[in-house]
């Protein structure tokens, strides 16, 4: 993708990648099958249960992601733009805000290279939160590369 959904400067966000050794149709399907994603979302140790998954741009998806120890946590967004199998973007109406784009960029036939891009409106939102989810987002590529070798 050339230009991104969400322009910003490089201090708004939090970028993670990951080249995995699967078809990216294959994961897409993981990203956009709810059957597939509620098992995968998150860090290490959370679950989700999805009250809504209306995938199309416009559609919302609510869940609840409920942690290892305790608390349960409330998720709202709105996916904004769906590009099979390339591109999926949200912009989230509980707190934290931030929007997400997650492109998926087909490097060889098994092989698709993953760009997870959080975005915020200000530095100082997205410097609160990255000690924390730049590990997190790593916990949930492991967690995502599992569910991918169950669909094969």
């Amino acid at each position: 993708m050339t230009t991104p959904i969400f322009p910003t400067t490089p201090d708004c966000e939090i970028v993670s990648t990951r080249t995995i050794n699967f078809p990216v149709a294959l994961v897409f399907a993981a990203w956009s099958e709810p059957d597939h994603l509620k098992n995968w979302w998150g860090p290490n140790g959370f679950t989700n249960t999805f009250e809504e998954f209306d995938f199309r741009e416009g559609g919302r998806w609510k869940f609840v992601m409920h942690g290892p120890d305790k608390g349960n946590y409330q998720n709202e967004v709105e996916f904004v733009s769906i590009q099979k199998p390339n591109l999926i973007a949200w912009k989230r109406y509980s707190k934290p805000l931030f929007k997400i784009a997650a492109t998926f960029e087909e490097i060889a036939n098994d092989k698709t290279k993953i760009v997870f891009r959080m975005v915020f409106d200000t530095a100082e939102e997205s410097n609160k939160l990255r000690p924390f989810v730049v590990d997190k987002n790593e916990e949930n590529f492991d967690r995502l590369e599992d569910e991918l070798t169950k669909m094969i």
